[in-house]
């Protein structure tokens, strides 16, 4: 009789966010779908669970405040906990999510000879300062694997780690199901945060060039990162006098109304870690146009079949691509019905058995 796997899922928190969202979900696959005993351990300053949680999976969250106050106090209190914890759990393996805290992981657990798959979950080529970029190239190397979220992410990893095993595999796509009930109306639509890596104002500028006064740029999305774009982009939009073809409707909760009511998906966004947004684009069955940004478009758009991949900044191209979209019914139809059919590669069932199936791969790997 085989034994049950022991799995034990690390991240700081379940805040908001994507990858607390795929932690969640992988947790309660393991623990529901493949009923392996299932744990997950929340370590950060804050250990919000803002996700739903199996009642299968164990949660553990240390039992002492993180005081800013005393912070190297703390992290190496937290650093102790950790290590106890992990070892009473004496897990088959690891999964690890969090660029910055992935080699806070690395540490606490050096020697306890236990396999540590970790994930980055952003942009690939993103430095993060001296300190943390040469941990993460020093201790990389000493995990039984590293998770990409796209090819070009693992190209890159190549860079700081080439002798352990690295695997690619992408995040979960939410499936929107088109019950016919929504009419699609003459939409381009875009879906993001308004910060200045997304590029909106470029794409307000290519839609402006576009002369069919029967279509429409929505764009979905409000200020972050403390950059007030809203402002910004309205003002653009007056300056164009573009206000009765473009709309900023900032942050919607009804985002999968939006996409199944419109017909094309536009994304100028230039550095990505894995963008969702263009998933759930296809899964409401969008043909996208996208710069070919680093990382993630070219993992789900094949050009020419699902949507076009324009050279970063390439806006004739991009223009070009738009129009072709917006005056074919049929090619545009067929490239929505080939995105919804592509993109369920990316459904969470295969997602999740492509991370059991990795981490549990080699559990007598034992790299610490």
């Amino acid at each position: 009789m085989n034994k049950t796997p022991n799995i034990c899922c690390i991240i700081p928190s379940l805040c908001i966010g994507g990858m607390e969202r795929v932690m969640s979900e992988l947790a309660n696959y393991f623990a529901d779908i493949r009923h392996a005993k299932t744990n997950l351990v929340l370590y950060g300053k804050k250990r919000d669970i803002m996700y739903p949680v199996s009642k299968n999976v164990n949660i553990h969250k240390p039992d002492f405040e993180f005081n800013d106050k005393y912070r190297k106090l703390c992290a190496i209190k937290t650093m102790t906990w950790l290590r106890k914890t992990i070892n009473n759990i004496s897990p088959d393996s690891i999964l690890s999510f969090g660029e910055y805290w992935n080699s806070f992981v690395i540490i606490a657990l050096y020697g306890c000879n236990l396999p540590i798959y970790v994930s980055d979950r952003s942009q690939p080529d993103k430095s993060l300062g001296k300190v943390h970029d040469l941990l993460r190239n020093v201790l990389y190397k000493k995990t039984a694997g590293i998770i990409c979220q796209t090819t070009k992410a693992l190209e890159i990893s190549n860079r700081f780690s080439d002798k352990n095993k690295k695997y690619v595999i992408g995040n979960p796509i939410r499936k929107i199901t088109d019950n016919n009930s929504i009419i699609r109306e003459n939409i381009v639509i875009s879906v993001g945060r308004l910060i200045s890596s997304k590029n909106f104002d470029r794409l307000i500028d290519i839609f402006s060039n576009i002369y069919f006064q029967n279509w429409k740029l929505v764009i979905v999305g409000d200020d972050s990162n403390k950059e007030s774009n809203f402002e910004k982009l309205h003002n653009l939009i007056r300056s164009k006098k573009l206000q009765d073809r473009v709309v900023l409707t900032g942050y919607r909760q009804d985002v999968d109304r939006l996409l199944l009511q419109s017909k094309i998906f536009a994304f100028t966004s230039s550095s990505e870690g894995f963008p969702n947004v263009i998933g759930e684009a296809m899964s409401a069955g969008l043909p996208v146009v996208a710069y070919d940004c680093t990382a993630g478009p070219s993992d789900m758009i094949t050009n020419g079949e699902n949507g076009y991949l324009i050279d970063m900044y390439d806006d004739i191209s991009f223009s070009e691509k738009l129009k072709n979209l917006m005056q074919n019914d049929e090619l545009r139809n067929k490239m929505g019905k080939k995105a919804r059919e592509m993109i369920n590669r990316f459904n969470l069932n295969n997602i999740s058995e492509q991370f059991y199936n990795t981490i549990l791969s080699e559990t007598s790997c034992r790299n610490l």
